[in-house]
């Protein structure tokens, strides 16, 4: 059986790993798995480390059934519901995390879709922000179009983060109100309106290792360079609510793999971090090199200040990679 070593040294010489090889590593042994991916990571993007962080700039009432999700209409699970915030207030946190360090700043509302009065009020968010400081804007809208993405381009947003959430032939099993092309018809819109793109998706949700592969294959092909891989945090009154969360090795596994497949991308450690007994300290040694800091939507994240402090005792640099 050809090793984590020898895929690496594959990797390395310019060569990508197939899908037969990328479930041979699946099973190798974790020590040796990681260490590779750690090597690739370095080969690739260096020291480079890129934090970013999220608001949750409107809450709640949201016509899609993802099982995963505590916004859903579909469930009960009393998650604060209002509408877009006002772009005083993004700016505003906006400002004092890019003081604290960051360099990324997401904007993220709930629903299939921003309506054109909401996107213009998004718009006058970004504005705002960009006239507080030099952070990056990153925004999170869901399935909107390309004049809607251009828009929100020209008012100063450099990335759109679309999660594919999992395989496109597990996708039906997780959200039946819309469809994997769906997402990936949003990505391409995006794309061609000259944004970049950010895009994972949550592990855990029932999805087995083939599934994970698959959808790391999908974002290689759609040209993504920012991966989130979360994992799943059990909100009760979702329908995974009995779900078991992954380890910590679990997530190591899986972002070595996705640092084989996808070897010169941002793997970007997010939601369910702080379930983890190490808060993903191990996976930032296993191929990871960036996570969403602060607060999730609608769960507790990591501090700032906290996430800063292990990225340097890791010897990484805090850094913006893949535009």
């Amino acid at each position: 059986m050809t090793s984590p070593r020898d895929y690496m040294e594959k990797i390395l010489s310019g060569k990508a790993i197939t899908k037969e090889d990328a479930l041979n590593l699946y099973n190798s042994p974790l020590d040796e798995l990681c260490q590779c991916a750690d090597e690739i990571r370095n080969h690739f993007c260096s020291n480079k480390f890129d934090i970013c962080t999220i608001i949750n700039a409107k809450s709640g009432k949201c016509s899609e059934n993802c099982k995963y999700c505590a916004q859903s209409s579909f469930y009960s699970t009393c998650v604060q519901e209002y509408p877009l915030l006002s772009p005083q207030e993004v700016a505003k946190q906006a400002k004092e995390n890019f003081e604290r360090g960051v360099l990324r700043f997401s904007i993220v509302t709930s629903g299939k879709k921003l309506s054109d009065s909401e996107v213009e009020k998004v718009c006058e968010i970004i504005k705002a922000i960009k006239n507080e400081c030099d952070i990056k804007v990153c925004i999170s809208c869901g399935l909107l179009n390309k004049e809607q993405f251009s828009k929100l381009k020209e008012a100063g947003a450099s990335r759109v983060h679309n999660n594919l959430e999992t395989s496109e032939k597990n996708f039906s099993n997780v959200c039946t109100t819309h469809s994997f092309q769906d997402k990936v018809n949003a990505i391409k819109a995006a794309q061609s309106s000259g944004l970049s793109v950010c895009s994972g998706g949550i592990m855990g949700i029932g999805e087995t290792p083939e599934d994970r592969i698959d959808m790391a294959f999908s974002l290689k092909e759609l040209g993504i360079k920012s991966i989130p891989i979360n994992m799943l945090n059990p909100i009760k009154g979702t329908p995974y609510e009995n779900l078991s969360p992954l380890t910590e090795d679990d997530m190591r596994r899986i972002a070595a793999v996705y640092r084989f497949i996808l070897p010169d991308a941002s793997i970007r450690l997010a939601g369910g971090r702080g379930l983890m007994e190490h808060k993903g300290y191990d996976c930032f040694k296993s191929g990871a090199n960036a996570t969403i800091s602060g607060d999730m939507l609608t769960t507790a994240g990591i501090t700032i200040k906290k996430d800063i402090e292990t990225i340097e005792a890791l010897g990484y640099e805090r850094g913006l990679c893949n535009g």
